[in-house]
Formats: C-alpha cells, sequence, structure tokens
C-alpha cells in the first residue's frame, strides 16, 4: 500500500529525488601534528554533547583508552579552598579520577596513560570550569616515554586542539 500524498510530503519538506540536504556535522572537531620526542604524534579532539573525545597517537595506532569525569569537586574539597594559579601550577586538579576502559599494557604504560588524562582533563576544567562532560583519552604511544621533554611536548601538542 502506497500513500500518495507522501512524495508531495516529502517535497514540502525539501527531500526530493536528490535525497537529503547535507548539513554541518555538530561536533566540533580540532586535528593537530608534532613530533614528540622525535615520533610523529597525531592529537585529534571531538567535542560531542555528553563527552570530550582526545585521540594521541603514534603509527596510526590507539591501544589504551581512559576516562575522566569533570563533575566538580566536592565544596569541602582540599584543592577548591585555596586559589590557584592556573599558568603557573602544572599538577592534575585533584578530584579527577581517571579509569582504564580498554588496554593497558603493564602498570607503567597505565601509570603514564593516567597522568596524560589527568592533565588534559585538568587543563580543559581550568580553561572551561563550568565544564561537566566526561574526557575519554585515546592513547597510542609507541613506547612509554618518561622524559620530561615528551611530556611537555605532548601537553604542548594536545594544548592546541583543546
Amino acid at each position: 500500500m502506497t500513500n500518495p500524498n507522501l512524495l508531495t510530503d516529502m517535497q514540502d519538506l525539501g527531500i526530493n529525488g536528490n535525497g537529503v540536504e547535507p548539513s554541518p556535522f555538530p561536533a566540533k572537531t580540532k586535528q593537530a601534528a608534532g613530533l614528540v620526542n622525535g615520533v610523529q604524534t597525531n592529537v585529534s579532539s571531538v567535542y560531542f554533547a555528553d563527552k570530550i573525545l582526545i585521540t594521541i597517537s603514534q603509527g596510526g595506532r590507539l591501544s589504551q583508552w581512559i576516562q575522566v569525569p569533570l563533575s566538580s569537586a566536592s565544596p569541602t574539597s582540599f584543592d577548591t579552598a585555596l586559589p590557584s594559579d592556573p599558568d603557573g601550577d602544572m599538577l592534575p586538579l585533584g578530584h579527577l579520577t581517571p579509569k582504564t576502559l580498554l588496554g593497558g599494557g603493564g602498570e607503567q604504560r597505565e601509570t603514564v596513560g593516567h597522568l596524560y588524562a589527568s592533565q588534559i582533563a585538568s587543563t580543559i576544567a581550568t580553561r572551561t570550569p563550568e565544564e561537566n562532560r566526561t574526557v575519554l583519552v585515546g592513547l597510542g604511544l609507541q613506547k612509554v616515554d618518561l622524559e620530561r621533554e615528551a611530556f611537555f611536548d605532548l601537553l604542548e601538542l594536545v594544548q592546541k586542539i583543546i
């Protein structure tokens, strides 16, 4: 059974034989690339309505997924009671709790992943204090690099996309 008014109704809505009209995707997306300790590194961010997705990939891989809820700290929390210097303080916010969802690759890799995820979430929360979405970080580092320079190079690259 066909509806004779269906074609007319579709044309009235702007849907014709050519298909649906394209519209811009609603999620804000950014990408950047650079060298981190001599390794080509690609980073991207996608701001969904309920989550912020950050990917950090070396060699096209994503092997570890970590989430960090940006829910607000308790009013009695110590780090909210003291004024902070957003330019001089590089410590992650104390109320952020990273959780590995997938991957890991050993205790050292998981610890470094949590450090990166917490630092990225802290940067987002510091820049936008009213932000309460969950940050989902996908990491694909070729090797665990504990060097200070590599840590800051990676964070500097990520800051270009958040």
